[in-house]
């Protein structure tokens, strides 16, 4: 049973995880019999957004505690997790990537990773492990990887986001929202989702078959008998 590691950056598309992406993951993942366990930082968000009013309030969450609301509790600070623990991991999006995983929705192409989302990715990617990038959660994979042999990945389309994904050295690859763009050599999967999806539905199809693909991945890597 392949184990994989879900990281989240809170609770709701403009502060945190976006919560469609977050569950559709966890089904698939569920569906396709894979282990799973849920991880987020321990750190407070950058800020709080009224989802009614899409507008910023004086509040202050904590981003594993509302990360823990999707998770139903059973999550795990992201510090605290190993590499070797986990087969694979996947992102999903919402802009608490942007703004708790990483500062890209403040400094673009200059951003920097949360150390900790940093160190977990690396240490994933130097054994060999396949990691899944949702929405705008690739930017992510372009900085962290971007310099060490520019992985192909994708966002979708959208011109700003993919110049900045160029910049940070990784390749940009235009896809459609119920479709995946799969790097072999650096085993990156990443799908557009609500970069581009107009309903759940569409978000749905992309996000099913990049939990395959990385499980695939994961099934391709192991031993026989393992």
């Amino acid at each position: 049973m392949a184990r994989v590691a879900v990281i989240l950056s809170g609770c709701g598309v403009f502060d945190g995880t976006e919560i469609h992406e977050a569950v559709l993951t966890l089904l698939a993942l569920d569906r396709e019999g894979a282990q799973v366990e849920c991880l987020a930082p321990n750190k407070p968000q950058m800020h709080v957004v009224n989802h009614l009013t899409k507008q910023p309030t004086n509040e202050t969450r904590n981003v594993l505690v509302e990360s823990a609301r999707i998770a139903r509790g059973k999550i795990r600070d992201l510090a605290e997790a190993k590499a070797d623990e986990f087969d694979a991991v996947i992102l999903p999006g919402g802009f608490g990537a942007a703004k708790n995983l990483s500062n890209y929705a403040v400094k673009g192409e200059k951003m920097e990773l949360d150390p900790h989302v940093k160190r977990f990715l690396h240490d994933m990617h130097k054994q060999g492990k396949p990691i899944g990038g949702i929405c705008i959660s690739p930017v992510l994979l372009a900085k962290a990887f971007g310099s060490g042999g520019s992985p192909k990945i994708t966002i979708g389309k959208d011109p700003e986001t993919a110049n900045h994904i160029e910049a940070l050295g990784a390749e940009h690859i235009s896809c459609p929202v119920d479709d995946f763009v799969v790097d072999p050599e650096h085993k990156i999967v990443t799908t557009p989702a609500y970069m581009l999806a107009r309903s759940i539905g569409e978000t749905a199809a992309g996000i099913e078959k990049l939990v395959h693909e990385v499980l695939r991945l994961v099934k391709a890597r192991k031993p026989a008998h393992a």
